[in-house]
C-alpha cells in the first residue's frame, strides 16, 4: 500500500484492515465502504503560523519549542533529551522544511499561514 497521510487512512468496518481514503471497497475483504467526506480548507491546513514556528526553531530549536508549538510533544521531548539531535541537526532540518512550507502539525496538516 502506498504512503498515506493521517487524513487519508481509514479502517474497514468488517476486517479492520487499512483502507485508502478514496477506496469504495476494502482491498483485503472486499466489503463496501461508505464515502469519505471532503475536507474543508480549514481541515487541510494548520491554524499555526509559520513565522512563529520559524522563530521558535531559530532561537530555541535545540529545545524543540517549535515542535511543542505545533503539538508534536513526543518529538519535542526527544529533541530536548538529545539537545537538538545530533549536534543540532534536527532543528536545522526543521528550519529548512519550515522555510519551504512542508512542515506539518500533529494532525499532519501543513503550516501555510505566515501571518
Amino acid at each position: 500500500m502506498s504512503e498515506m497521510t493521517a487524513g487519508q487512512i481509514r479502517y474497514c468496518y468488517a476486517c479492520c484492515q487499512q483502507v485508502p481514503g478514496r477506496a469504495t471497497s476494502c482491498p483485503a475483504c472486499g466489503t463496501l465502504q461508505p464515502p469519505q467526506p471532503e475536507l474543508s480548507a480549514s481541515e487541510r491546513h494548520s491554524d499555526k503560523l509559520i513565522v512563529a514556528a520559524l522563530l521558535l526553531c531559530f532561537f530555541f530549536g535545540w529545545l524543540g519549542l517549535h515542535r511543542f508549538y505545533v503539538g508534536k510533544v513526543g518529538t519535542g521531548i526527544l529533541t530536548i533529551l538529545t539537545i537538538g539531535g545530533l549536534f543540532g541537526l534536527w532543528p536545522l532540518i526543521d528550519f529548512i522544511v519550515l522555510i519551504f512550507g512542508a512542515f506539518t502539525d500533529k494532525q499532519g496538516r501543513k503550516l501555510t499561514r505566515w501571518t
